[in-house]
């Protein structure tokens, strides 16, 4: 609808974690969602070093997610008491935390007639299941195994190519088993945060937690999901994945980890620092 107002939310979005998407799905409730993304320039100068991931890297997450519905990079003289007063941005309604709400930014919206939603800790709080995406009559089930302890934009590309074959369910593994195959201190994150990460991707229709044990701990949502694609990286390929594949009638697809177009590599295992 032309006269539909935007619903804008700022930031750097630097390492992007649940409380990041936690506030985009919030924010997107409210109606059509755009990011104003800053560009590295920016938040190199607030926190006087790089950004842990470039601009590109930022911006392909960012796409990748549900609630969002575009992204746009805010210019490098970026105000951030204020938005543009281009890009649409004329009748929107600018969504952030409660702590992020400054007098400057309550007097801006107030000269330029823009809505300012603050959303409390409370109304961000907990791991709500995003309901599953919807699903053209008969594609393919593909399920997806894993940790994902540390999601980055890796796993966003895996999780894309992996769509292009059907509809994606990606089982994350719960914590005790992530304990009893890599050992204590393991999981970083939480099964809940984990499960409710990996479905904030469009490109995933559903995420849910294990209920098994072992290398295998996903077979009981195999059972109950039936699906025809059982799917992997390399570094997957392991465990008596592809043999259960074979004595249960699914096929096995194995993918090369490479990382999006003009994006480097990511390794979880790098990104925990352990």
């Amino acid at each position: 609808m032309p006269n539909q107002k935007q619903i804008v939310v700022s930031g750097g979005f630097d390492d992007i974690r649940a409380r990041d998407l936690r506030l985009l799905q919030e924010a997107s409730l409210l109606g059509e969602l755009t990011v104003l993304l800053w560009p590295d320039e920016t938040l190199a100068q607030l926190t006087g070093k790089a950004p842990k991931f470039p601009l590109a890297e930022r911006q392909y997450f960012l796409n990748a997610v549900r609630y969002v519905s575009r992204v746009e990079v805010a210019a490098r003289d970026l105000n951030l008491e204020t938005l543009p007063r281009t890009g649409g941005f004329k009748q929107a309604v600018w969504a952030m935390r409660d702590s992020e709400i400054s007098p400057a930014r309550k007097s801006f919206c107030q000269t330029a007639g823009i809505e300012l939603s603050g959303f409390t800790a409370g109304e961000l709080s907990g791991f709500p299941e995003p309901p599953p995406m919807p699903s053209a009559p008969g594609k393919k089930k593909i399920i997806v195994t894993g940790c994902y302890d540390w999601f980055h934009s890796g796993h966003v590309r895996f999780t894309e190519e992996v769509s292009t074959h059907g509809d994606l369910y990606v089982v994350v593994g719960h914590d005790e088993n992530i304990r009893l195959l890599k050992g204590e201190g393991h999981p970083l994150i939480g099964e809940a945060e984990r499960r409710y990460v990996v479905g904030s991707i469009k490109f995933v229709k559903q995420a849910l937690v294990s209920t098994g044990s072992g290398w295998l701990d996903a077979e009981p949502e195999i059972k109950r999901l039936q699906p025809d694609i059982y799917a992997v990286n390399e570094d997957g390929d392991k465990g008596g994945k592809r043999e259960y594949c074979e004595q249960n009638g699914l096929e096995y697809l194995v993918l090369k980890r490479t990382p999006a177009p003009g994006l480097p590599k990511r390794s979880s295992t790098d990104l925990r620092g352990f």
